[in-house]
């Protein structure tokens, strides 16, 4: 397969799961509710692994100012998800527009995320779009919510949610394909660094602390396999 066949299949099959949990969420919300916490514990082991083994070594291996680029990653969707906080204090429906707002940006990042990844590598992109993929079925089950939270009807927020939190990530991919195809050593080594900083911002600020406000059982165990996952996949390069 070609890289841009893995960032297309990667890329839409995020879409199919953000849109699963959509689905199951509408179908059966109790069950989704008490799960979701399983995938996002997963997804976090995954992405804090990943870049902190092998993307972010491989992007100071080419460009030795990488560690700035993922500082400036962390700290833009550090900004980006306190600016949105800010403004969550007012009714429902503002509420449902600012996370909305988020989640887009967020998925949008996603889908740029796998055309970085497999530019660097296969094995890299297939470890990073496993973690990514895997954390989709609870943005999906999030977006629903929010949405509902709002005032939205059901069938309307399904359709919503869609084109918010799923279908944003494979524009992402495409749009970010052929710029990051353009790219030299020197400044993908950049675009890397600043990866990792959003990846490792996504893992510890994001999905954690959603799974230790719940405290389940299991969740600890979900996050121990996925960082043993993605040190199977390192140890394949």
């Amino acid at each position: 397969m070609t890289t841009f066949s893995y960032i297309l299949l990667f890329s839409f099959a995020a879409m199919i799961i953000n849109t699963t949990g959509i689905f199951v969420m509408q179908k059966n919300e109790s069950w989704t509710i008490k799960n979701k916490e399983y995938f996002m514990c997963f997804a976090a082991g995954v992405l804090i692994t990943s870049p902190l083994i092998s993307a972010f070594p491989n992007a100071v291996s080419n460009n030795a100012n990488a560690g700035i680029a993922a500082l400036l990653g962390f700290m833009f969707m550090f900004s980006v998800n306190r600016l949105i906080k800010s403004k969550t204090n007012q009714q429902e429906l503002a509420f449902g527009i600012t996370a909305l707002l988020g989640i887009a940006i967020h998925s949008f990042v996603d889908g740029a995320i796998y055309s970085v990844t497999f530019h660097v590598s296969t094995i890299f992109g297939i470890a990073s779009g496993i973690g990514l993929v895997a954390h989709e079925f609870a943005e999906g089950v999030i977006t629903y919510s929010v949405l509902l939270k709002s005032g939205v009807h059901k069938n309307k927020a399904f359709f919503y949610a869609f084109l918010v939190a799923a279908l944003t990530t494979p524009i992402g991919a495409l749009v970010a394909y052929p710029l990051i195809s353009t790219l030299n050593q020197s400044t993908l080594g950049l675009a890397m660094g600043a990866v990792s900083g959003v990846m490792i911002y996504l893992s510890a600020s994001h999905l954690l602390p959603s799974v230790k406000s719940e405290d389940k059982h299991h969740s600890y165990i979900a996050f121990g396999f996925g960082v043993l996952l993605a040190f199977g996949f390192f140890f394949m390069k």
